[in-house]
């Protein structure tokens, strides 16, 4: 399913045309400088290779203190939960951002190669990789306003020359598309009393770094590789689509940002063969696409963004019609790179993807059930000085609810699984935050004390307490209990084949129905009912969900089954 390490010089022949496009004068000594630091690092790693995602392959989402226990290291509290409460069923972890920190819950990094004391130190990732493959995240676009690169760059180190972008008056920042309404460039304070001005997208603490210099890239590169030598089997590329900046453009998905995923891809691939490589940009469908490149020379898994509003909508408006337009447009990609499915994360559910697929008036109602919880929306500025819906700040099995059905934990519980039902049998490797896993309702506290949207889902649980709740209070129970069940079921059906086909067929518009496995002696149809009524389907075949055979098939409300048809 990948491909295997190249030998130097065929290395230095995949990477050339795009070092061409970033380093036109100086890209033979950039390449060779980058083939040697991969050769090094696969010494190091001695032919390590890392499995391809298979139909057992599904990603747990949480941060390293997400869990916590008294007197531990958090890294570890998190192991054992895992060990002891999660076992098999979910294959891989996506560790957030595990470094040391100033701002934004760990995404403003002072230093890209330290483990955060407060979570633990590297053997505890080694724990945590020792059981399950890891991905690791890594914030190439920006650093902390804190961070040594930053503070060297600031006081005038030639070390750190060119690694930030100085505001320059000869820049055309006009049509820069930024996710933020704050100032694009911010003033620092340097040693001798004078100010130096940065570019700044997502705010004052994260300075964005400047690859138009071939130190910075080889830089990040080596905070790369140097992951895949600390056992991840696979990185996340955090706001990939802003790295590159050149005068009089948007700024997002430049040619160039995508020739420096491909040389990383090609590098990833001598290191480690089988590692992969995940773009975290938050975009319309049609954009976010483009970074598989084709298919076989960029990113290995791509956020599929459109899920989860679009499921959130069904669910909203009691019709798939929406999702199921949008999803008959979804197919395999290659042989190495797939889909990255999801419904909720760290972040809120994004709305940016929905541009051009569901009308304003679809939209606004997703605003109002957000609100109606007392959740929040967080904005995105536009180049005209206007703003747009960015995302919805609520916990996703909530958005599912009105404010009644969210206090019935019967009715929350049916919603949120049959929602992951949809989740779990996409095209594509299925991953879960670890707040939906375990049912948690949303953090309105810790939102309104640290005036933060985002920490209305990112609340920190007590691993004791998480532990006898996922017994005893019947919301979790039922949530965490069915979760499992579903992802257990998934991992014995080579039909969910990240690499497989899937055909959506229109059954009923309360129903979601997507065909999985066909041709391989292992197809399932699978229907989900994202309506308040009973659907009868005519459709006939043994539910392995529940071993029940359906002839023809009833769903309750929010009901769903995984049939092997019968004829």
């Amino acid at each position: 399913m990948s491909a295997g390490p190249l030998d130097a010089r065929d290395l230095a022949a995949r990477i050339a045309p795009h070092l061409a496009l970033l380093y036109p004068d100086e890209h033979a000594e950039v390449s060779a400088r980058l083939v040697g630091l991969a050769e090094r690092y696969a010494a190091r790693l001695a032919g390590r290779a890392v499995d391809p995602p298979t139909h057992r392959t599904a990603c747990l989402i949480t941060y390293g203190d997400g869990i916590r226990r008294r007197g531990e290291a958090p890294l570890h509290t998190l192991a054992v939960f895992l060990r002891e409460q999660v076992g098999d069923v979910l294959s891989d972890l996506h560790l957030l951002p595990m470094f040391p920190w100033t701002s934004d819950d760990g995404f403003a990094v002072v230093d890209h190669r330290a483990v955060n004391p407060a979570l633990g130190t590297w053997d505890d990732v080694a724990e945590l990789a020792a059981d399950r493959a890891v991905m690791f995240d890594f914030v190439a676009n920006h650093t902390s306003s804190h961070s040594p690169w930053f503070l060297g760059w600031l006081a005038g180190d030639p070390a750190y020359d060119g690694f930030y972008v100085e505001r320059d008056p000869g820049f055309d920042a006009s049509r820069v598309v930024r996710p933020r309404t704050s100032p694009l460039f911010h003033a620092y304070l340097r040693p001798d009393g004078t100010q130096r001005w940065a570019w700044t997208t997502f705010g004052d603490d994260q300075v964005d770094v400047d690859v138009r210099h071939p130190r910075t890239f080889e830089e990040l590169t080596d905070v790369l590789l140097g992951y895949l030598d600390r056992g991840a089997s696979a990185v996340r590329l955090d706001a990939i689509g802003f790295l590159w900046k050149e005068s009089g453009t948007t700024c997002l998905h430049l040619p160039q940002t995508h020739a420096a995923i491909k040389v990383w891809r090609a590098l990833v691939e001598h290191v480690a063969p089988g590692a992969r490589l995940l773009t975290e940009t938050n975009v319309p469908h049609a954009e976010n696409i483009s970074y598989f490149g084709d298919g076989h020379d960029e990113a290995h898994l791509v956020y599929q963004f459109a899920l989860p509003p679009l499921v959130l909508h069904s669910f909203v408006a009691g019709s798939t019609a929406r999702l199921s337009a949008w999803a008959d447009g979804v197919g395999p990609v290659s042989d190495t790179a797939t889909w990255f499915n999801f419904l909720a994360s760290h972040d809120g559910i994004g709305m940016r993807a929905t541009e051009g697929i569901l009308d304003d008036a679809e939209r606004e109602a997703l605003v109002e059930r957000t609100r109606s919880h007392g959740g929040e929306i967080s904005w995105a500025g536009r180049p005209d000085g206007t703003r747009a819906v960015y995302e919805l700040n609520l916990s996703y099995l909530d958005a599912l609810c009105t404010v009644e059905e969210a206090h019935d934990p019967a009715v929350l519980a049916a919603k949120a699984l049959a929602a992951h039902s949809i989740l779990f049998v996409f095209l594509g490797v299925p991953a879960v935050y670890h707040h939906s896993l375990v049912g948690s309702p949303p953090d309105l506290e810790g939102m309104v004390e640290s005036r933060i949207n985002r920490r209305i889902n990112r609340a920190v649980l007590d691993a004791d307490r998480l532990t006898a709740e996922l017994h005893d209070d019947p919301r979790r129970r039922a949530v965490f209990e069915g979760m499992r069940h579903l992802l257990d079921v998934r991992r014995r059906h080579e039909a969910f084949s990240p690499f497989g086909t899937q055909r959506v067929e229109r059954l009923d518009d309360r129903v979601f129905a997507v065909r999985r496995g066909e041709g391989t002696g292992d197809e399932l149809l699978c229907v989900t009912n994202v309506s308040a009524e009973a659907v009868t389907l005519p459709v006939r075949g043994l539910d392995v969900l529940t071993g029940e055979r359906a002839d023809p098939l009833v769903l309750r409300p929010w009901g769903y089954a995984w049939l092997r048809p019968e004829a």
